[in-house]
């Protein structure tokens, strides 16, 4: 049975039960840097599915979610003994030429914010709770640390969301929103304001430290400007706006990432629509073409490689794809990977483009494998069959610079 998920948002749950071997930790020599001058495709793919996923194609990206929060019991680190579920992870997708990419979504899990059922109000109190960034940063300095042992290049996708949530608190300015760093007394951290700006900071710094391998990544968020580009169909003026407000908001970090995050939505359309009665979870083409102006806007200011993450899975071809859980419907892997619609992949990839990772953000989004258990591909096999198609034509080469 191939590339069985768990649902990503129940992780925080999951202890995965191994073994572990004591690793010596050191810092890596390799300087950071997107490692690949082709548009790559990459999937959801929890531990043991890499032999499966090379298999499939020679994609070379593969995701997975850090999660369950920093002092709740259940976090990554809890998930294989002294922290190895990490380095175990890279070390096999290293065995079969593939990058690991980490999201690592830890500051909506922690307490107290945990408790609270207000995403905002969650995230930004955790962002200044002196004790919960104190063990928040040593968490990040473990993953950083198990990273380097495992060697390779590795991506950190940085907290989906938490950007967005303090983007429309700080009006512009990320300083202004506080967020605990030197606070925490931690030796390495000494120096970082007590703000949004000093913790993205601090991050760098501590991949610097311990971590030289790992690409750190920034989320843009496509609401954090107070309008949805995916919902409130903005005009191409506003788009324009909306690009340029992103962009001052980066900058009021002063923090260098070394690749910027997108994402399109966080489950089928077909899943918004039937349990979640959503209207206009559809994409048309203006609505992929609002998504190519924006970050083509953003990529020229901020000369930073985009990874688009977590795309749907679902399609309308296949007969299984008929809206029931794990067979949900949409039209996204068409778009980018569909016959006959290169001209799109070449068109995201000159906005700045330089990966496409696929996957479902909801426990019964459709899937490339067989979450629903019938045996079959949940998505009766048509990404796998599209990625195929798409490097056996040849993996599309990245504009220069």
């Amino acid at each position: 049975m191939r590339r069985l998920r768990l649902p990503m948002w129940l992780l925080a749950t999951v202890a995965l039960c191994a073994c572990a071997q004591g690793i010596a930790l050191g810092r890596s020599a390799e300087p950071a840097r997107w490692p690949f001058a082709e548009l790559q495709i990459g999937l959801a793919d929890q531990p043991g599915g890499a032999a499966a996923l090379a298999a499939v194609a020679p994609m070379r990206l593969r995701y997975q979610y850090l999660s369950g929060g920093v002092n709740t019991g259940s976090g990554w680190e809890t998930w294989n003994q002294n922290g190895s579920f990490v380095s175990r992870y890279v070390a096999e997708s290293r065995a079969h030429d593939l990058v690991s990419v980490f999201s690592y979504y830890q500051i909506r899990q922690s307490l107290p914010g945990a408790r609270n059922s207000d995403e905002s109000a969650a995230d930004l109190g955790n962002l200044a709770n002196v004790a919960t960034m104190r063990a928040y940063l040593l968490d990040l300095e473990t993953f950083f640390k198990r990273a380097s042992a495992a060697g390779g290049t590795v991506v950190l996708h940085l907290e989906p969301d938490l950007f967005g949530y303090i983007e429309l608190a700080a009006h512009g300015d990320a300083a202004r929103v506080p967020a605990a760093v030197a606070s925490t007394r931690l030796a390495p951290l000494r120096g970082f304001a007590n703000n949004a700006s000093g913790f993205a900071q601090a991050v760098l710094a501590l991949r610097d430290r311990f971590a030289r391998n790992v690409l750190v990544g920034y989320p843009i968020s496509v609401w954090g400007t107070s309008v949805d580009i995916h919902l409130n169909h903005p005009s191409p003026a506003h788009v324009d706006a909306m690009a340029a407000q992103s962009v001052a908001f980066y900058r009021s970090l002063h923090a260098h990432f070394d690749v910027s995050f997108s994402e399109v939505t966080d489950r089928d359309a077909g899943y918004a629509q039937t349990v979640d009665h959503q209207s206009g979870a559809w994409w048309h083409a203006v609505d992929f073409g609002r998504d190519l102006r924006f970050l083509a806007d953003y990529h020229r200011a901020v000369a930073l490689p985009i990874v688009i993450w977590q795309i749907p899975l679902g399609n309308t071809v296949s007969p299984l794809v008929n809206n029931t859980p794990f067979h949900y419907r949409d039209n996204k892997v068409q778009w980018f990977l569909g016959a006959g619609v290169r001209s799109h992949l070449l068109a995201f990839a000159h906005a700045g483009v330089v990966a496409l990772l696929f996957g479902g953000g909801q426990a019964q989004d459709t899937d490339a494998g067989e979450d629903s258990g019938d045996g079959r591909p949940d998505d009766g096999g048509y990404f796998d069959a599209r990625a195929r198609a798409y490097y056996r034509a040849g993996a599309i080469a990245l504009p220069s610079g």
